[in-house]
């Protein structure tokens, strides 16, 4: 059993070699656009450190939160894994980036299973990923390109997007972009607060498998604190989420609540949502629920995804749409 194991990753690592030996004929760093200050550059991360010779020009991003981060730094993605509502594309929330940036884009399998030989088929220069989501895979990937992974994802999506700009030489335009953004939500969280007298904010899920009050720790948690929105006390807590039964309606009850629906190949989400609002409990809740997508709301988890959220608070609220600096 270990012989065609041991095998194939000889075949994975010598496609590697072989791609990188084809680019390097060709091109001349100047003409190929990777001669830039900086580089060589070694980037420490989650798995130790790598050390990156030219700045890259070829990502594979095998979680989708550093398919944003990457095309939000102005490089070109050309290998993304399918999760969830992701799937055999680039999803519409990235907009114009993804065509600029990501045209050349293919998915090289899953998030829990990215296709080795799919990924050193691309020629990548550089594969970023998370270690919770590929550690195992670690070694193999290095084969094949440098590879730098961070520790999570969720949470530390803004550091995650730093830890990227080091290694794309592009950490002043990562603090732009988080800037930019950060600046967007305190102005239109300063608008609805003014304009609704500092209401409430709550956030449910509803998944395959126990509802969710969404809490601090979140993604849609941070981008809601970046805002600086109220949230109610069982969501004003620095945790991730809050699972509860159908009898602990009332602890999603807020001055507005804004609802995703998780969508799984066989509509439990959806189940679960329908039994949630048939439910007496739920009557006096209803007026105040706000259907949102599940895809930016939850999935999305970068800079991309946040500005979408920052859309729809405005919208709901009433309250002008935030704008992104040039």
């Amino acid at each position: 059993m270990r012989l065609p194991r041991f095998t194939a990753l000889l075949a994975v690592a010598a496609l590697a070699l072989s791609a990188c030996g084809s680019s390097d004929s060709g091109d001349s760093p100047d003409t190929a656009g990777t001669s830039a200050a900086g580089f060589p550059r070694t980037v420490e991360h989650a798995m130790g450190k790598t050390e990156i010779k030219t700045k890259p020009q070829r990502v594979v991003a095998l979680d989708a939160s550093y398919v944003d981060a990457t095309l939000i730094l102005d490089t070109p993605v050309v290998g993304y894994t399918d999760y969830r509502s992701i799937n055999g594309k680039l999803p519409d929330y990235l907009g114009d980036d993804a065509t600029k940036y990501g045209s050349e884009a293919q998915s090289v399998g899953t998030l829990a299973e990215p296709n080795l030989e799919k990924i050193a088929a691309l020629n990548p220069d550089l594969i970023i990923t998370a270690k919770v989501r590929h550690e195992k895979l670690y070694d193999q990937l290095s084969a094949i390109a440098p590879t730098i992974m961070s520790e999570t994802t969720g949470a530390t999506w803004k550091e995650n997007i730093r830890l990227e700009a080091k290694a794309l030489g592009e950490e002043d335009r990562a603090e732009k972009e988080i800037s930019s953004y950060e600046n967007a939500a305190r102005t239109v969280g300063t608008a609805i607060n003014a304009k609704a007298s500092n209401p409430t904010i709550s956030v449910v899920r509803f998944v395959d498998g126990p509802t969710r009050l969404y809490q601090n720790a979140s993604f849609s948690g941070i981008v809601l604190k970046d805002a600086g929105l109220k949230r109610p006390a069982p969501q004003d807590v620095n945790g991730f989420a809050l699972e509860i039964s159908p009898e602990r309606i009332k602890a999603a009850d807020a001055d507005a609540i804004f609802v995703t629906v998780y969508d799984d190949e066989k509509g439990l989400g959806a189940k679960t949502a329908a039994q949630f609002k048939a439910n007496p409990l739920w009557k006096p809740l209803a007026p105040k629920v706000h259907e949102v997508p599940d895809l930016t709301w939850m999935t999305a988890v970068g800079l991309q995804g946040a500005w979408s959220i920052l859309t729809d608070l405005a919208k709901t609220f009433d309250v002008p749409a935030p704008l992104k600096a040039s």
